[in-house]
């Protein structure tokens, strides 16, 4: 995109979310509809990320989250799960050069040290190479839930109280937030669900108290810069109260 465009686009797309936060729904039922094998979605799914984290770069989105491997998805077929993190090693090699290139900073979100080893030691590795740099936050969720995360924090809490390091009467919304595994990224501004459904699904609950939601019927690797940048739009176009009233 020139420029120009981009800048037009931007004043268009006015207020843009800082935080973005993605459910990528909908790989499998895009590769059944095709009569194509599930990973085939997956693969496809992936594809998609480079045109999207590139867009939001452009567009000077502070944060994007991306939900890649949730707490639930062990119970899918072992041979599934497999070639999930085959197509996401593959992809995230791939790309993490460019990525740095491009000042993008990785943070990984979820418990790592449950993934497999080739798994959490290439996020780590990313996470490292690029933790220096002051562009998009791409924050991949992996072995990831909310609840997870939230229990997390509280045990957290709990043990600095235990030892004296902390006053349990001081403990309020930002002790609990400073204790999530990537402790500084803003809130969820808009949060985008693919394929159709329209749930949460244990995705980052805390940080969406406020977030704007929407619901999109395209399957994830149908999912075009049109479509995100539709929704963009909308976000730009609603009234955020906050619990206020409207002109406050």
């Amino acid at each position: 995109m020139k420029a120009k465009e981009l800048a037009e686009l931007k004043k268009r797309l006015a207020p843009l979310p800082r935080h973005v936060g993605i459910i990528m729904d909908g790989n499998g039922r895009w590769a059944s509809a095709r009569g194509l094998p599930r990973p085939m979605g997956h693969r496809a799914g992936t594809e998609r990320l480079r045109s999207l984290i590139r867009l939001s770069s452009d567009l000077g989105i502070e944060a994007l989250s991306l939900y890649a491997f949730s707490t639930e998805n062990w119970k899918r077929p072992r041979v599934e799960v497999e070639t999930l993190f085959a197509i996401f090693m593959d992809y995230f090699n791939a790309e993490v050069e460019a990525l740095h290139q491009n000042g993008v900073r990785i943070t990984a979100m979820g418990d790592l040290e449950g993934l497999p080893e080739s798994v959490r030691l290439s996020c780590l590795r990313a996470m490292e190479k690029t933790r220096a740099n002051a562009g998009l936050r791409l924050n991949i969720a992996l072995n990831y839930g909310s609840r997870a995360e939230l229990g997390r924090a509280a045990r957290l809490l709990a043990k600095d109280a235990a030892s004296g390091r902390l006053d349990p009467a001081s403990v309020d919304e930002a002790s609990l937030q400073g204790r999530l595994w990537v402790a500084d990224l803003p809130d969820v501004d808009l949060l985008i669900r693919t394929g159709g459904e329209k749930r949460l699904s244990n995705f980052m609950l805390l940080q969406l108290a406020y977030a704007e939601l929407a619901f999109v019927e395209d399957y994830w690797p149908d999912f075009s810069d049109e479509r995100y940048i539709e929704a963009l739009a909308d976000f730009a176009g609603r009234s955020r109260r906050f619990g206020g009233l409207d002109g406050e």
